[in-house]
């Protein structure tokens, strides 16, 4: 009875070390990161437009941030603010919109936070199924736009 006790013991504590080693969520390394909004920025240069791609972790805290030449001084906070607000929504920023220009009962959503920008161009970064950030394009001449270079940065790292 005694040895079972002390390999019961003995399982646990060594799971409970195993435990401690694992993140306890996921999240957005700065590589991968830094490669979809190179990737985001490349897409729209491509196109012609000069854009600022922003990535957020879950936080909301800025990971990365990339203004290519020659982009609108909109494009910073735009950006920034479309990444926001799909890593704290948990959506895109073009379906929030519709979202609320459907439903004005929610028009609401617009000042729960001053950093929230509510227009095209905004994505969540999930990983399994797991929100882990969001990114952001700003300064094409449409939301959409920003939209689909948003998404080929999420393409180049294989994000849903």
């Amino acid at each position: 009875m005694k040895r079972s006790l002390t390999i019961i013991a003995l399982t646990l504590i060594s799971t409970s070390a195993l435990a401690k080693d694992l993140p306890t969520a996921p999240y957005l390394p700065l590589d991968m990161a830094t490669t979809a909004a190179q990737k985001a920025i490349e897409a729209c240069s491509a196109k012609g437009h000069n854009v600022s791609v922003a990535i957020v972790a879950r936080s909301g805290e800025t990971k990365v941030l990339l203004r290519a030449d020659n982009a609108g001084p909109h494009s910073v906070g735009s950006s920034t603010g479309k990444a926001f607000t799909s890593a704290s929504m948990g959506r895109d920023t073009a379906g929030l919109a519709g979202f609320i220009g459907a439903k004005p009962e929610n028009g609401g959503l617009r000042d729960i936070d001053s950093r929230l920008v509510i227009q095209a161009g905004g994505l969540p970064i999930k990983f399994g199924g797991k929100l882990v950030g969001g990114i952001g394009v700003g300064g094409a001449p449409s939301g959409i736009i920003d939209a689909e270079c948003g998404r080929a940065g999420l393409d180049a790292i294989v994000a849903e």
